[in-house]
């Protein structure tokens, strides 16, 4: 009888039936231990995660002590952090705001945000990202067009910061629809960023996925076309560092080498004089009257759009600043058939800032499109921001704000 089982086992393993089972099997477990080598391998020695497009950096222990001045808003960070950013040029970002495309996405890792009309009353915000960005893959939308005021305020980020956008202003029908003044596209090909392989990341020119993608379920309801564009600022970073603009250029040229940086104070909380901040932007456009609330505890301003708190999708928390400052620019528009504005953006005019809970009435001055915008007090002193966010609104000149 045990001479028969054996008889038979030995016949079942020299059979091909049998040798195709076993091979498939080992294949199977090779595959899945190679998997589950080369997963733990990289989690325990990359940190990669899932979602994180590009992304081989480990996870950040945000733990560890602030040591580290953030040079674009003073706020601190770890060394982790900095070692990050140090290796990196700002990128500067066209986010919009239309109310159909709300809540937008990224916002509150932004280190500044700029605020103006885009056209028609709807405002339109340039993200400034570099040490908020550091300790994770931001993703940020929707992105949209550039405008030539945008363009002067990201020109201050140092040298051929990045810039991302989709499209914007231009002439280059030759249809004269787009007055020269605001012609956008064209103010980047004269800055020598908008060029095959340069720091200008357009996705209608030469940029797309990874760095922008289209997401049309981003929201629980459906939208146009134009407000579902998104971006991953790490593949975005990845691509600069092959186009050579890492921290330096080709050349060895540090993008910071003639950045102007802010002055910058600890937080310095005083009875609160300017608790609630409003102002609108264009009389018939409700939707993007802007409030800011102060908020003792945390000594920061939070915002509220269209009269309801505007909060980041991601990160589903209330956006908010240290400092929110009014920059009165004298308007001009719509200058052509396509309803583009104008916004002055050099030279002199008033300001409000607002910080610490009270309001500073000062000025500010820009003396050229690449010089950095600076912000004075009434006695002409330089004013030192609060370490953290800041919000610079671009209000026309002559609107009221309440405070």
């Amino acid at each position: 009888m045990k001479e028969n089982i054996s008889a038979k086992i030995s016949k079942l393993i020299a059979s091909k039936k049998f040798m195709m089972v076993v091979s498939f099997v080992g294949l199977y477990l090779l595959a899945t231990g190679l998997s589950l080598a080369i997963f733990s391998f990289l989690r325990k020695d990359t940190g990669v995660t899932s979602g994180a497009v590009g992304s081989t950096r480990s996870k950040i222990n945000l733990d560890l002590p602030k040591t580290e001045e953030c040079p674009i808003n003073g706020l601190m960070f770890t060394k982790a952090e900095k070692d990050i950013w140090e290796g990196r040029r700002p990128i500067t970002a066209m986010v919009e705001n239309h109310s159909d495309s709300r809540p937008p996405s990224g916002l509150s890792k932004a280190d500044v945000v700029y605020e103006a009309v885009a056209e028609g009353g709807i405002t339109r915000f340039l993200s400034i990202f570099y040490c908020g960005a550091a300790a994770e893959d931001v993703k940020i939308a929707p992105v949209r067009s550039a405008r030539i005021y945008f363009v002067d305020f990201a020109a201050e980020y140092g040298v051929n910061p990045i810039f991302m956008h989709v499209g914007g202003a231009n002439d280059f029908s030759g249809s004269g629809d787009t007055a020269r003044d605001v012609r956008a596209l064209e103010t980047l090909e004269s800055l020598g960023w908008r060029v095959p392989g340069g720091n200008d990341f357009d996705t209608t020119y030469d940029s797309g996925y990874p760095i922008f993608w289209r997401n049309y379920e981003r929201l629980d309801k459906t939208v146009a076309t134009e407000h579902t564009m998104m971006a991953s600022l790490d593949a975005a970073y990845k691509e600069a560092e092959k186009r050579g603009f890492g921290a330096k250029d080709e050349d060895g040229v540090r993008w910071d080498k003639n950045f102007v940086s802010w002055r910058f104070a600890d937080d310095k909380a005083q009875s609160p004089t300017a608790s609630d901040i409003s102002f609108g932007f264009w009389d018939n456009k409700p939707d993007y009257d802007v409030e800011w609330k102060y908020d003792a505890a945390g000594n920061k301003y939070l915002r509220f759009n269209g009269g309801t708190e505007h909060t980041d999708l991601e990160t589903k928390t209330q956006l908010s600043a240290k400092n929110v400052v009014i920059l009165f620019a004298k308007e001009r528009g719509p200058v052509d058939r396509n309803l583009h504005m104008f916004y002055t953006t050099t030279g002199t005019g008033k300001a409000l800032i607002f910080q610490n809970g009270v309001a500073i009435e000062g000025t500010w001055k820009k003396e050229a499109r690449t010089s950095r915008t600076k912000f004075m007090d009434e006695k002409g002193k330089e004013i030192s921001f609060v370490r953290g966010p800041v919000w610079i609104e671009i209000v026309p000149a002559g609107n009221s704000v309440n405070y």
